[in-house]
């Protein structure tokens, strides 16, 4: 719990809204209970020993001051100036590094910073860097498009990262052509003189086609290829020497009535449901979930490849898998009419949906059928062709018990962002043609609620037998956090608590559901949070208004779900003895391994959405004119982001073509208002635009109203309107005189 607090109380001192206060107010504000209240004194003590925290005078808690120089990582911008994110925190935050300062460092590069007193304004001294040494380079490697310029040969990097080019020699050591997508490894790093030089390491196809195109993501993310050979031995050996008959040890309930749902192109299905009733009318979930600890023992081969992948990633049209195929879609696939083992979590439930038993089980099970969640939400509409007989009743009870469920978890405080899911339309050349909204019928839910409950179910038994095990955390947002979310929806004009709850903030969204801020509200509510993470520690599930929870059901696609099926599997045969907890976990270290885990699950997600956004750009490169349907989601001092409802892809408009006015972004107030208009832009407002321009390589979608927001009339009015304020800027001084 130490650690937990002094990770909270440095977040929250990193505040910029944040004022220093003695440590007992500190607590206050973190809400902090007086049963927790030495726990975190300790963390405190520990932080201000090791100088990451220092009390001020009056006894006021602070961060340390800028020093002389800092040490942290560099972030560029295209636009040449860059910040270093400092490795220690310090009550300045993050150093600003004028384009003329970087010394060519390039993003993701530890640097050392001279810290340069740039004078006072406001009452507050102005505070810039300068690069003085890089300590170590992120990397040497790029993806991007070779080119052929006036002065020779060059590599255009893809991405926000390092958008300089690198200078290539040689193009044709490795046969590669103008316009293809190259790797590149750095020979030498740019000075302020000369361009980075390389060589091209790996061609990858013709820039702009779905093979390169994917190719480079999966080099740019760093995402692992294809499995050794000796993983590839071992699941085929364990693919072949797998003996349904071998039950053993396992409940035989291949008589029982089980489906699959998922999504149509899905071909690695883990979780299977049944339904029933007992004697006293209450309702009995059966959540079963291939059983994967049975074919990837720990510490083998395929285990620490497993591990180092973290979990399979799901890119537009492509998966790339955490087990080879023969076993993520052949034995541990639990395909219809086969025995496959599982483990089952039984949770007993009364007619209010409240938990009165829970059983688990190594069991045995044969698919009844394999079904999607379009034809379940037809069946559920009255539509049952191609459903089997005694399939369509455990789907009745199954959409009963969910929505009984679903009811008592929002009634405890769950929460349910409604952000909708983009689906892409590919030709069979990989090129987005179109996209539509993904499909979110009610039987996602049903699935979701039965997955939430098991996982929860499985939590709850190893923490009650006090076993360390992999859990999935979500914290509670502090204070400040939650003051500055009130205080941005109340510039929006809805109403939410100074310190909103979680009952608070499920109404906020409940109100906005089906408006036109809907989306805008559920990011900056999503923003709020902290990232769910893979962690060892003792904390609970904010979103999900849970104490105890892990992930259970998905272990053919998440690490973290497997090393819980190992622990589980100690319990059932009963042999959590110290030796065999040791081999279970294999020695390691899980506060480590729960970093790793969360790191590839954000890196699978951020190459998700880099490709997404490559594809969709490459679609409307061919547009440029074309009229798309947005909503604001973001406002800065140099302009407006809208995201397209339709395709999901977030565009900037520049302040300049908002219309002829002068406009000012306020943080305060949550808006953009236009000087001499008074017209206002705040999160949520609708926005008919056009794309102006589209720049690949860069990611950037450059749009523009339809209509200018400020029409001739507004420039009239904008005229007359100089002539007073000039009058009023004299009358001003005048007043400062007397």
């Amino acid at each position: 719990m130490m650690e937990v607090f002094k990770d909270k109380i440095l977040r929250f001192l990193k505040h910029s809204d944040y004022a220093p206060v003695k440590i007992s107010q500190l607590a206050k504000e973190m809400g902090v209970g007086s049963a927790d209240y030495q726990e975190f004194k300790r963390a405190f003590d520990e932080l201000r020993r090791s100088g990451q925290v220092v009390l001020a005078e009056r006894n006021l808690v602070g961060l340390p001051a800028l020093s002389g120089s800092v040490i942290g990582t560099f972030r560029g911008n295209p636009k040449g100036f860059g910040f270093v994110v400092p490795l220690e925190p310090n009550s300045h935050g993050d150093l600003f590094i004028p384009p003329n300062a970087t010394m060519e460092a390039m993003t993701g590069d530890i640097v050392v910073a001279r810290v340069v007193k740039k004078g006072r304004r406001a009452g507050q001294m102005r505070i810039a860097g300068k690069v003085v040494d890089i300590l170590e380079r992120g990397q040497n490697r790029f993806v991007g498009t070779l080119l052929n310029k006036a002065e020779g040969w060059i590599v255009q990097p893809d991405g926000k990262g390092f958008v300089e080019p690198i200078s290539v020699d040689d193009v044709r050591a490795k046969n590669a052509k103008e316009k293809n997508k190259v790797v590149v490894e750095i020979m030498s790093y740019p000075t302020e003189r000369h361009l980075a030089r390389g060589v091209i390491v790996e061609v990858l196809g013709k820039a702009g086609q779905y093979e390169s195109e994917i190719s480079s993501i999966i080099q740019q993310f760093h995402l692992p290829r294809e499995f050794n050979d000796s993983c590839i031995a071992q699941a085929h050996k364990a693919a072949t020497e797998f003996e349904p008959e071998d039950i053993e040890g396992r409940d035989d309930i291949t008589g029982k009535v089980i489906v699959t749902i998922d999504p149509p192109d899905a071909r690695d299905f883990d979780d299977a449901i049944s339904v029933e009733t007992d004697e006293q009318g209450n309702w009995i979930l059966g959540v079963h979930i291939a059983d994967v600890s049975c074919f990837v023992e720990a510490g083998t081969a395929l285990d620490l490849e497993a591990k180092d992948r973290g979990n399979s990633a799901y890119l537009p049209g492509r998966v790339i898998p955490m087990l080879p195929e023969m076993l993520s879609n052949g034995v541990c696939s639990l395909q219809p009419e086969q025995p496959r083992f599982v483990k089952s979590a039984y949770i007993t439930y009364d007619n209010n949906g409240n938990v009165v038993g829970r059983r688990y089980a190594n069991s045995v099970i044969r698919s009844t059928q394999r079904l999607t969640y379009q034809q379940v939400d037809r069946v559920l509409k009255g539509h049952t062709k191609g459903v089997k007989p005694e399939v369509l009743g455990l789907l009745k009870d199954m959409d009963t018990l969910a929505k009984i469920i679903e009811r008592r978890r929002r009634k405890a405080g769950m929460l349910h962002l409604d952000l909708p899911e983009t689906e892409l339309i590919l030709d069979d050349a990989g090129r987005v043609v179109d996209a539509e909204p993904a499909d979110d019928s009610y039987p996602h839910t049903i699935i979701e609620m039965f997955m939430v409950e098991a996982n929860e179910a499985v939590a709850s038994l190893l923490d009650r037998i006090n076993v360390p095990f992999m859990r999935r955390i979500h914290p509670d947002p502090d204070s400040m956090t939650m003051q500055n979310l009130s205080l941005l929806v109340k510039s929006l004009g809805l109403s939410l608590p100074k310190l909103p709850d979680r009952k608070a903030i499920q109404q906020l969204l409940d109100g906005v559901k089906g408006s036109d801020s809907s989306l805008a509200i559920n990011l900056v509510v999503l923003r709020s949070f902290e990232r769910a993470v893979y962690s060892p520690l003792h904390i609970g599930h904010f979103a999900l208004a849970s104490k105890l929870y892990c992930h259970f059901t998905s272990p053919i696609r998440r690490y973290a779900d497997l090393l819980v099926h190992r622990v589980l599997d100690c319990h059932l045969r009963r042999t959590l003895d110290t030796a065999s907890m040791e081999e279970v976990l294999d020695a390691q270290d899980l506060t480590e391994t729960g970093k790793h885990i969360t790191f590839t699950e954000q890196r699978a997600e951020d190459a998700e959405r880099e490709l997404k956004t490559v594809l969709i750009l490459q679609m409307l490169e061919k547009h440029i004119g074309a009229e798309l349907d947005c909503v604001v989601t973001g406002l800065t001092n140099f302009g407006v982001f809208v995201q397209c409802r339709k395709l999901g892809i977030e565009g900037l408009v520049q302040t300049t073509d908002l219309g002829p006015d002068v406009w000012k972004y306020s943080h305060k107030a949550g808006c953009i208002t236009g000087r001499h208009s008074g017209q206002i832009i705040t999160l949520g407002k609708p926005m008919k635009v056009k794309i102006v321009s589209v720049n690949v390589p860069a990611r950037q979608l450059s749009v523009a109203p339809v209509e200018p927001l400020v029409g001739t009339a507004s420039k009239a009015r904008k005229s007359k309107s100089k002539k007073v304020s000039r009058g009023r800027r004299v009358g001003r001084r005048g007043k400062k005189r007397r």
